[in-house]
């Protein structure tokens, strides 16, 4: 498998158990790195600082894969944002330039 894709997938943290279920049945997700409880900001999806005032945190998915792959993970980002509306999914690709063996 050439990795040319880094898909990042932020979310909240409150549907980790969905996006892990549903990414894994639809694709190969046997290797990703997750960083648990980042904060941020977003649009549509407001404010995570883990506190009394901003309450909530999110998590992010990073994925090397192949083309086809980032689509597929694209897709499934899309149709989980539709089917749980504000609690929070955005998915971002980026090249990958080289990987180290």
């Amino acid at each position: 498998m050439k990795i040319t894709k880094m898909v990042y997938i932020a979310y909240n943290e409150a549907i980790d158990a969905e996006v892990m279920e549903i990414l894994g049945q639809a694709c190969a997700l046997d290797n990703f790195t997750k960083i648990p409880g980042i904060f941020g900001k977003g649009s549509s999806s407001g404010t995570h600082m883990g506190d009394d005032i901003w309450p909530g945190r999110n998590n992010l998915l990073m994925i090397g894969c192949t083309d086809a792959e980032a689509k597929q993970l694209i897709a499934l980002s899309q149709q989980l944002r539709s089917t749980l509306g504000k609690e929070g999914i955005k998915a971002f690709v980026l090249p990958v330039e080289a990987v180290t063996e």
